[in-house]
């Protein structure tokens, strides 16, 4: 389970869904891997605005990952524009601009979409029910007395 993924999960009893402390869920005994990817600064432009920023530094911090910036960074700042010359020009002549991500992007790239929750468990900081994590799936199907 990506970390991306905790940034849009709550608890799944009907007890929870009013409180302000369901959101996020907290990970406990996380055993972390790490699935290297293809960087994707589309996506991540596209997703900022989407993500409850606060909270996600706060599950990043129980994780003891790196530190995320105090506030979200602008989708600009995850490109830079560096000049280059095409395959196969050697003489330099024909100098193109090209797009690559900053340094900002791959760390959150690295954080969000290549930091996994393999095995361990969610917990609701409301009711502290535990969701297991097994092999980087959730389950959040409840015992019938918690429905």
């Amino acid at each position: 389970m990506k970390i991306l993924t905790l940034n849009f999960l709550t608890c799944a009893r009907k007890l929870c869904k009013s409180s302000n402390t369901a959101f996020p869920l907290h990970p406990k005994e996380a055993d972390l891997e790490i699935v290297e990817t293809e960087i994707n600064v589309l996506f991540l432009k596209n997703i900022m605005g989407r993500l409850m920023w606060e909270e996600l530094k706060g599950v990043v911090g129980e994780l003891g990952l790196p530190d995320l910036p105090p506030t979200p960074p602008e989708p600009e700042t995850l490109v830079e524009t560096k000049l280059q010359a095409p395959e196969g020009d050697n003489t330099g002549l024909n100098i193109e601009k090209a797009e690559v991500p900053s340094q900002i992007a791959k760390d959150l790239h690295r954080v969000l979409l290549e930091t996994c929750v393999k095995e361990g468990k969610l917990v609701c900081g409301n009711c502290g029910h535990e969701y297991a994590v097994r092999e980087g799936i959730a389950n959040f199907l409840l015992p019938g007395h918690l429905v």
